[in-house]
């Protein structure tokens, strides 16, 4: 079955996206941290198998932020699985490049999602060494 993608709905988060981080030992993203109340992303789908999802951050200046990819933990085809990843990291980056942003950000830990982004023309900026986050 061919993969397609999809606009996160209202229903993502709370069905699946919150599971999935559990799933994977994470803890989920808050709702509103996300953009668009976590509707502001994409979902690739094998058939009615939801696959994975990742989110854009639009900012003000000409940088946007393409992050927080998540996956079916129990989804284990090959290689589709590395395909739908792949599929919405590039999907996500061509809605910033089609919106006029030069360039498009992360931050990942994981080796596989450094992968994927590498070989979609992401280079690696300066070494990750923490994350600060304040709530307001």
């Amino acid at each position: 079955m061919a993969l397609e993608i999809r606009k996160l709905n209202d229903n993502d988060y709370d069905d699946l996206l919150v599971g999935w981080w559990k799933d994977w030992g994470w803890e989920p993203i808050p709702k509103d941290f996300l953009p668009d109340d976590a509707k502001g992303g994409l979902m690739v789908m094998d058939g009615d198998i939801p696959v994975c999802a990742g989110f854009f951050y639009l900012t003000n200046s000409k940088v946007a932020w393409v992050d927080f990819v998540i996956s079916n933990k129990q989804y284990r085809k090959k290689p589709e699985r590395s395909k739908a990843i792949t599929l919405l990291i590039a999907a996500l980056t061509t809605i910033c490049t089609d919106l006029g942003y030069k360039f498009s950000y992360t931050l990942l830990k994981n080796k596989g999602l450094i992968n994927a982004y590498e070989n979609l023309g992401y280079i690696k900026g300066d070494s990750y060494i923490g994350e600060m986050i304040k709530i307001l």
